[in-house]
């Protein structure tokens, strides 16, 4: 599984970090199946503060062959690291299984 982040000038070198052991984390079990991961980290309103912190997610999996995106912002962005690793664990559980019973024969 390979893991590429790329962050803004505005996210710490730490945010970097986090972001990969995160999704490392999140994601371990499905590293067979996980081509790539893709992590854009930016800083929607610069300066000025707020709800700001933009991380953008994109895994790309092998079998189904589909790519599941996920967004999230907030003020902090290790929250908004979190969460959005905590989602793509969850979305892309849900989209092996959706695939494994499409396969699977129904029994009458």
């Amino acid at each position: 599984m390979r893991i590429d982040v790329r962050a803004s000038s505005a996210w710490p070198h730490e945010a970097v970090t986090l972001a990969h052991r995160r999704l490392a984390f999140a994601l371990a079990r499905f590293s067979g199946r996980v081509r790539a991961l893709k992590v854009r980290l930016t800083d929607l309103n610069g300066p000025r503060g707020g709800l700001d912190k933009h991380c953008l997610v994109a895994v790309h999996l092998q079998w189904p062959r589909r790519v599941i995106v996920i967004e999230d912002v907030d003020a902090d962005g290790g929250v908004a690291i979190t969460r959005a690793a905590e989602r793509a664990g969850r979305a892309v559980s849900r989209a092996i299984q959706a695939a494994r019973e499409w396969r699977t024969p129904r029994r009458a």
